[in-house]
């Protein structure tokens, strides 16, 4: 058996029905978590037992440097709901990519929409990186190797 390393971090990139949306600076809330359900058995004084409740994942959050309105405008989608239009969620594709623009690993998350968009912060008085902050809140997350 040979030992493995954990890879440093690279860059990610977001895939969104399929189209490479952009490459982002950091990627957070690949969570995964299941409610604990506790009961206690009739007669039993010992122990509870401990069953699985619902599964909960956390909001996407992907940040990257200001390059254009795509991600606003797949956000103005779910916020300009037309009356009778069912709100289309998307599917979608978080790609970490290491040395070379090797694709090391994917998360796919299903049945999505973006629920928040956050603009840069305009300071002139910095020399900064502008910074787009999206968040996506989805219902189900796969890791695909």
């Amino acid at each position: 058996m040979s030992r493995r390393e954990a890879l440093p971090v690279y860059y990610f990139a977001v895939e969104i029905k399929g189209i490479q949306q952009g490459f982002f600076r950091s990627c957070s809330g690949l969570k995964s978590e299941s409610e604990v359900v506790t009961i206690q058995e009739g007669g039993v004084n010992t122990t509870e037992l401990k069953l699985m409740g619902v599964n909960k994942y956390s909001n996407i959050v992907l940040k990257q440097g200001f390059v254009g309105p795509e991600l606003w405008s797949l956000r103005q989608n779910y916020v300009n709901d037309e009356p009778g239009k069912k709100m289309q969620r998307i599917d979608g594709l978080i790609v970490h990519y290491g040395p070379g623009g090797k694709r090391l690993h994917k998360w796919r998350f299903r049945k999505a929409w973006i629920c928040k968009w956050e603009g840069p912060e305009f300071d002139a008085t910095k020399n900064e990186i502008s910074v787009e902050t999206i968040e996506i809140a989805h219902e189900e997350l796969t890791y695909e190797g």
